[in-house]
């Protein structure tokens, strides 16, 4: 029974030449909210003076640093250490998803070969992240909101200056989810718009457009009708000349 119960067993791989010691916090609170972080490993060249803002946190985080001496300029042995290890505890069959922290295209095969096997893979990295690491994954978070100053569930939403998206972009791929899954009326309930999204945008995230609920920012946009039942969810439609118009594209 235990079993069934337990959370999905993570492995977390930080690529520390690719990501901000600045993001830790946040980074690892967001993981829990998908499962357990299981093995924590971070590669880099600690011997570097760039990388003392990683060495004085790891143990606060229990993340094991896996050394890699930089003898070549221009080679990143790192890289290479984090994807030989992924791909051994990948063979283990213990894992029921991998975390890759990292802007790097070069991991965009890794993921994909992780997947195929049948196994989520979560990427984290910076918005400048090449669209093939991003579409890779199953899910792929800007480590912008993981920041201090991202907006979170317990605070209002950010004003418009402090979005890193332009809120017009959002509303074209919430009229595609919509669309996908239109119900009797185009009532859709919040939460399967927002699991649709997920499929059809890995890097999807309110907090990116400066909101901390998709909610929120669905409101904020005037492009839907909103219902709120005393019983169940939040539902959401497309107002209706934009029904009409959604119908016709599909």
């Amino acid at each position: 029974m235990a079993e069934e119960t337990r959370s999905r067993r993570l492995a977390v791989l930080i690529d520390a030449d690719n990501a901000s010691a600045r993001i830790a916090d946040g980074l690892f609170e967001e993981i829990a909210k998908i499962g357990e972080a299981s093995v924590r490993r971070i590669y880099g060249d600690f011997s570097s003076p760039r990388m003392k803002q990683w060495t004085d946190i790891l143990a606060s985080h229990a993340i094991v640093p896996y050394q890699q001496f930089a003898y070549t300029k221009g080679k990143n042995a790192s890289d290479i250490a984090l994807v030989i290890d992924a791909m051994d505890l990948l063979h283990t069959g213990r894992f029921d998803g991998f975390c890759l922290v990292s802007s790097d295209s070069d991991f965009t095969r890794l993921a994909s070969r992780i997947r195929e096997q049948g196994v989520d893979v979560f990427g984290f990295g910076e918005q400048k992240t090449p669209e093939s690491f991003r579409q890779a994954c199953r899910r792929f978070i800007y480590t912008e909101n993981l920041l201090p100053e991202a907006p979170a569930p317990d605070r209002e939403p950010a004003p418009d200056g402090k979005a890193r998206q332009s809120l017009r972009t959002a509303v074209p791929i919430l009229r595609k989810a919509i669309a996908q899954i239109d119900d009797e009326g185009g009532w859709v309930r919040l939460a399967t718009v927002g699991q649709r999204m997920a499929d059809l945008a890995p890097d999807f995230d309110a907090r990116t457009y400066g909101f901390a609920k998709l909610s929120d920012l669905v409101a904020k946009t005037g492009a839907f009708e909103i219902d709120r039942p005393e019983s169940g969810g939040m539902r959401i439609r497309l107002k209706p000349a934009r029904r009409g118009q959604a119908k016709a594209k599909t």
